[in-house]
């Protein structure tokens, strides 16, 4: 493969500023490049850790030290490329609308349009395609949530923002509506300075939390969290959260919806990320009776299939018990009691009891 001179391994400041062109091409909405050291970051996930507060997540746990050390998932890696990918849909419903309608289901705006890894993916392999065609092979390896990567603590080092209260990534131009990624390369690139801090006093996010999962700001204590109730978790919610949960049915962004930066997040006008099948604005009864069969089919190429279908009817039973007691929502809980798991008909129940039912 023939190397362009100007752009040699020699000039790693042109080559980085290429890339960055390259990025904009792809759809990336900022790129960054950090070095490899996440000593710190390594410390407080060890804390975190201890405290028990990953819950279920023993994936997090797991692997030792690849997560500290990116030359054990790329040996020789020298300089890490963060990418960004904005995401914040436009939709027919806003979310403050439809967290204001009870019967409305709720979904995590990252979640109401097509899965984002394989698209990511696909612009990394992309983006490595175009600086192997200056630079002639080198050693990468992509990752968009596929591996043990500590995405938000090397994009806060690559200068794409920094961990907020909500432990969310936040920039002052975008807010914190964006996807990561992470090219890990053997490429002597120049790092970029760290983003700094500016949540300040705000506490906003803390106070929007509807299960108290952030009373501790910059720790998420994800056994109370409500994406953790709703996607990770696999048994039971706990009874004491069920309430909270309102209408959400899959993840939450309440504490993004009242960060005051996301005042400043553009909306995503990238087909991919396009609410499907009204999820933006559907009721929970509508939803609550898809059959396993249109799950599967409604659900393909999209965030919500990881969590199978019998977790779906339990969020959703949740939800509808936290709705309005009308006689159509009744029936659609008696209805789905007979042929589902015994964790979801008992979900089912506390909500035919919550609207005034005996199961």
């Amino acid at each position: 493969m023939r190397q362009d001179p100007t752009l040699s391994l020699l000039e790693p400041t042109a080559l980085k500023r290429q890339i960055r062109g390259w990025s904009e091409e792809l759809g990336f909405t900022g790129l960054g490049v950090a070095n490899t050291d996440l000593t710190l970051a390594g410390q407080r996930l060890g804390k975190w850790l201890g405290a028990g507060q990953h819950g279920d997540m023993s994936f997090m746990a797991a692997h030792g030290n690849k997560r500290t050390h990116p030359a054990q998932l790329l040996p020789g890696t020298m300089g890490i490329i963060s990418v960004r990918m904005n995401y914040f849909p436009r939709t027919g419903l806003s979310a403050a609308t439809a967290l204001a309608l009870p019967d409305t289901a709720y979904v995590a705006r990252y979640a109401l349009g097509r899965d984002y890894h394989r698209l990511m993916r696909r612009r990394l392999q992309q983006l490595a395609d175009r600086i192997a065609r200056v630079t002639g092979p080198f050693r990468y390896r992509a990752f968009v949530d596929s591996a043990p990567v500590m995405e938000k603590p090397l994009a806060q080092a690559a200068g794409l923002g920094w961990i907020g209260k909500h432990t969310n990534l936040v920039d002052r131009s975008c807010g914190s509506w964006f996807f990561l990624g992470e090219l890990y390369t053997d490429l002597p690139l120049p790092a970029d300075s760290p983003a700094e801090n500016h949540c300040g006093t705000c506490t906003r996010c803390a106070a929007a939390c509807p299960t108290g999962a952030l009373d501790l700001a910059y720790q998420l204590d994800a056994r109370r969290c409500i994406s953790y109730l709703t996607i990770e978790h696999r048994g039971a919610i706990p009874v004491r959260f069920r309430t909270a949960l309102g209408n959400r049915i899959f993840g939450c962004d309440d504490c993004q919806l009242v960060c005051p930066w996301n005042r400043f997040a553009p909306t995503c006008c990238n087909s991919v990320f396009i609410p499907r099948h009204r999820l933006d604005s559907t009721t929970l009864r509508e939803l609550f009776l898809w059959t396993e069969e249109n799950f599967l089919e409604r659900t393909a190429g999209s965030p919500i299939r990881r969590i199978g279908y019998q977790r779906w009817l339990r969020n959703i039973a949740v939800a509808l018990g936290n709705g309005s007691a009308v006689n159509a929502s009744v029936a659609a809980l008696v209805t789905r009691r007979a042929g589902v798991t015994a964790m979801v008909r008992e979900h089912i129940d506390w909500a035919l009891d919550r609207l005034g039912q005996s199961p």
